[in-house]
């Protein structure tokens, strides 16, 4: 973890500049010192509780014995290990239970839980963004019943999107809700309702780590005519609680009929029991009537807007998590390659064979893989810490940076979620290779993090949705706002660097890149024709990310240098290195990405069945 640490000064201190938030009300309590201190608790209780029990929450899956679902005891205790330090609630306010800490502050302590074993950690993340969403959308009965015991840690929660037959097309969702009897509206918890339906692909869906879960369920209300309404307006949000409550939070003893019919086994992630549940399948008979009681969060129909405020806050959990799994994967490659020695220099040198082996560090082709690594894994984390503080300027920052926050946030979603995944399962690939043949063997733990790490190109949104958002929603939005917004932090970022000695090839380089991207923005959609423009979404995905990353890398160039004699000449010399890497060896794959979005290649838009 001492390589995150670092990375987490640097960056924090000397980039993103957290001392700044200090002298705002909101975070008054706060200073270098808390926040320190903050760091090294959950450093240290990653490094106790977590890490040396990943490969036992591995190889010890969640099983179900009719009853229950078992998983290792150790799972029980770092779960609420987590709770108990109180960071599902960071940065909450302190009547919520929280520090009201930065949200940058929140994100980057996880990630040492995330680093110590991601699977393990997934409970209480997927509880604070449950959590987070009611105090957003929920009544405050919603949020002093159920976000508070969350926060508090006494109950776990869970978002149920997908179902067997719709996937990730929630416009084909069939899980009903109908209104539990007269005088529904007027529950103290919000107006209750009766659900039925099968829900898929629900982490953390059963388990008895804590003595009750909070489900949030998108489901349709029927109209009159019983039937339900079609496509995703008429999806509405309900807290669906494994076990009953009063209105006063305490557990009335009865079940709700909710029910596990199974759980999905994974490739990796296996800590994190992964369920298909039934919702009113008459188990469990609440009042001795069928159907899982509900309460309606927002208005009807609003469900899907108040679920994305959860679904987008994990987009970027997923992100950060698969930046902590590549960086996993560097420190274990990193040690390995400066460990152990193999192959003798190119060269003359080497051709003597009485000369001791080298490490393997040593080599070229190494130290390629462990540079790809480090600009893959450094980049990752800024980015994730980046929206971060986006967030926390959207909440306390004046009103035209809240709105500027917000519209960034917009953009830069789909990147957060969807360029560390794609790029965090590279380095995790490249950390296999610097192992050789143990990589691929159980005996190390780089291919576990390979596993883990590639479930995050898919849940929260595969690259193909987040392509979609970002080029047929996210860049032309509010008439292109946000992109004008982004072009703007990029090019101001090109010009500094253009008066730093040594960065201005790069800064020109950036100028480039970023006309480019518009230019092949615009050309995609020319016609006006969606189906034109989206073909070729995920290239154009591809290639706006590569564009952020080398912005966010020549950023932290930038910052590095104005540091001066303040950053280790390690810390300066490795982010520059990393920075021209990406430059040299990444930047210049956006030309082939961007190639057939500006033409709007119909290739794959025009192929048939048959054809295959």
């Amino acid at each position: 973890m001492k390589t995150y640490r670092d990375t987490l000064d640097f960056l924090l201190q000397h980039w993103l500049r957290l001392d700044a938030l200090y002298t705002r009300e909101h975070f008054a309590d706060h200073s270098a010192e808390t926040v320190t201190s903050v760091l090294d608790t959950c450093e240290r209780l990653a490094r106790e509780k977590f890490a040396p029990f990943n490969r036992l929450a591995d190889t010890e899956e969640p099983h179900f014995d009719g009853e229950r679902v078992h998983l290792p005891r150790a799972t029980h205790e770092a779960a609420l290990a987590y709770a108990q330090s109180g960071m599902i609630a960071a940065a909450q306010p302190y009547e919520f239970g929280g520090m009201q800490l930065p949200f940058v502050v929140q994100l980057a302590a996880a990630g040492f839980f995330k680093l110590g074993s991601v699977a393990m950690s997934a409970y209480g993340m997927l509880t604070a963004g449950n959590a987070n969403l009611l105090m957003a959308h929920g009544t405050p009965a919603q949020r002093e019943v159920f976000a508070k015991n969350e926060f508090a840690g006494r109950w776990f929660g869970t978002m149920c999107l997908s179902e067997p037959q719709a996937g990730s097309s929630l416009s084909d969702i069939v899980t009903r809700a109908v209104p539990d009897g007269e005088g529904f509206e007027h529950d103290p918890l919000g107006p209750r309702y009766r659900l039925t339906g099968n829900k898929m692909w629900i982490s953390g869906g059963e388990h008895e780590i804590t003595e009750n879960i909070v489900h949030l369920v998108l489901a349709k209300i029927p109209g009159p005519d019983g039937k339900l309404p079609a496509g995703t307006r008429g999806i509405s949000l309900f807290i669906v609680p494994k076990r009953l409550v009063d209105p006063q939070g305490q557990l009335t003893g009865e079940r709700n009929d909710v029910v596990l019919a199974g759980l999905n086994h994974k490739l990796g992630y296996r800590g994190t029991t992964n369920t298909l549940l039934n919702f009113g399948e008459g188990k469990h008979r609440p009042g001795g009537q069928a159907g899982a009681i509900g309460y309606r969060v927002g208005e009807a129909g609003q469900g899907l807007r108040c679920m994305f405020h959860m679904m987008n806050e994990a987009r970027i959990g997923v992100g950060f998590g698969a930046a902590m799994l590549a960086a996993a994967g560097y420190e274990a490659s990193l040690a390995y390659a400066r460990d152990r020695s193999q192959g003798r220099p190119v060269g003359p040198a080497g051709k003597d064979p009485t000369q001791p082996p080298v490490r393997l560090i040593e080599h070229a082709d190494v130290k390629r893989m462990l540079l790809a690594q480090k600009a893959y894994v450094e980049g990752s984390i800024a980015l994730g810490l980046y929206c971060a503080r986006l967030v926390d300027e959207q909440h306390t920052g004046t009103p035209e940076a809240a709105d500027e926050a917000r519209l960034l946030l917009e953009v830069l979603t789909p990147i957060a979620k969807s360029w560390p995944s794609e790029w965090g399962v590279e380095a995790n690939s490249l950390a296999i290779q610097v192992h050789g043949g143990y990589g691929y063997t159980r005996d190390f733990p780089v291919e576990q993090h390979w596993r883990d790490n590639r479930l995050n190109m898919i849940h929260e949104g595969t690259h193909g949705i987040q392509g979609l958002d970002l080029l047929g929603r996210k860049v032309v939005m509010d008439g292109g706002a946000g992109l004008k917004l982004l072009a703007a932090r990029v090019s101001d970022t090109a010009q500094r660097a253009g008066q730093v000695p040594g960065l201005a090839e790069r800064g020109n380089a950036l100028g480039g890149a970023l006309q480019r991207v518009g230019a092949a923005t615009k050309a995609a959609w020319a016609t006006g024709v969606p189906e034109e423009a989206l073909a070729n979404a995920t290239p154009y995905l591809q290639a706006f990310g590569h564009v952020v990353l080398a912005w966010l890398w020549l950023d932290l160039a930038v910052a590095a240098r104005a540091a001066g004699a303040a950053l280790p000449e390690p810390r300066l010399q490795g982010t520059l290195s990393a920075m021209h890497y990406f430059f040299d060896f990444e930047l210049p794959k956006i030309d082939a990405w961007l190639a057939p979005v500006a033409a709007r290649n119909a290739l794959t838009r025009e192929m048939r069945d048959d054809w295959f």
